[in-house]
């Protein structure tokens, strides 16, 4: 893959583009590929979802599953290797193909599919040299596999934070997901509104104040003195973890991962407007870049 790319000049997201794939291009042209499992048209799109993976962490742990010779069992596995586990096959496997199975059934389906598991693993070498930030580790959730500054789908964020149980990862639709079990609020975030996706009233205000500070609107039915605004006014004392979110566009796939935040202030209630103070720094071209998408 990385000597086509160099010597034709494309991009990897050239080669998967329209839902193609590299193993589709290899056979087009009369190249070998490995055998055909029982739903490989449909896990053959699986690599160009993956195009987001931007850190060494996650890069080594779906280059170590995809290598596996034999589907993983996942009762011998620790609780970091089930979220990295459930995390890769959410991302193999769409909704509705894993919907009902648990994870012996979704690896036992995957690993019949060699082909599609070979590319993920040459598609993971490609995408280890452009790895653009220096991923930090979320300290405030230590079990839980999410790097600060990586990108990563609703799936990977739920299946890292242990929701849900097998391959049931729940439907996350709107901008915030309660997590109880890890006392933990996500609060996910999409910068430019005017693509026409977003009614008048669930066009919140957010957007990054300074490399530190994000200014982020509630829900529009979120008073400051019920339980929810309670809770993110006193997160800190009440031991729970607010976790920030945020992509350009609602057509990205993917959302950077900002790292934990804590309350500074509030103005207002349904919405209400709060500014958080992000643990790590935004890196300098995602501040500008955020910056810019609200302009």
């Amino acid at each position: 893959m990385a000597g086509y790319l160099e010597a034709s000049g494309l991009e990897l997201a050239d080669v998967y583009d329209g839902d193609k794939s590299w193993s589709d291009l290899r056979q087009a042209t009369g190249l070998p590929v490995l055998a055909a499992g029982p739903e490989e048209t449909s896990l053959r799109k699986s690599p160009g979802r993956m195009l987001h993976v931007d850190d060494l962490h996650r890069i080594d742990a779906y280059q170590r599953w995809a290598s596996m010779k034999e589907a993983p069992m996942p009762e011998a596995l620790a609780h970091e290797g089930l979220a990295s586990l459930r995390m890769f096959l959410g991302s193999v496997l769409h909704a509705e193909l894993a919907r009902g199975k648990d994870l012996e059934a979704a690896c036992n389906l995957v690993w019949q599919h060699p082909q599609v598991l070979a590319e993920i693993h040459e598609l993971m070498g490609n995408l280890r040299g452009r790895v653009s930030h220096l991923g930090v580790s979320l300290d405030a959730l230590p079990r839980v596999p999410l790097v600060v500054h990586a990108q990563y789908t609703r799936r990977e964020i739920l299946a890292a934070m242990g929701v849900g149980a097998g391959m049931a990862l729940p439907l996350w639709q709107t901008g915030v997901f309660h997590v109880p079990h890890q006392r933990t609020d996500l609060l996910a975030v999409t910068l430019d509104k005017s693509d026409g996706q977003f009614s008048p009233t669930t066009r919140y205000r957010d957007y990054a104040i300074s490399p530190d500070l994000v200014h982020w609107e509630s829900q529009s039915v979120t008073r400051a003195a019920s339980e929810t605004g309670q809770r993110y006014q006193h997160h800190a004392r009440l031991g729970w973890n607010i976790l920030l979110f945020a992509r350009h566009r609602a057509g990205d796939r993917a959302f950077y991962f900002l790292g934990p935040a804590t309350y500074v202030r509030h103005e207002g209630e349904r919405p209400m407007a709060v500014t958080w103070r992000l643990r790590h720094s935004l890196p300098g071209d995602l501040f500008s870049s955020f910056a810019a998408a609200v302009a």
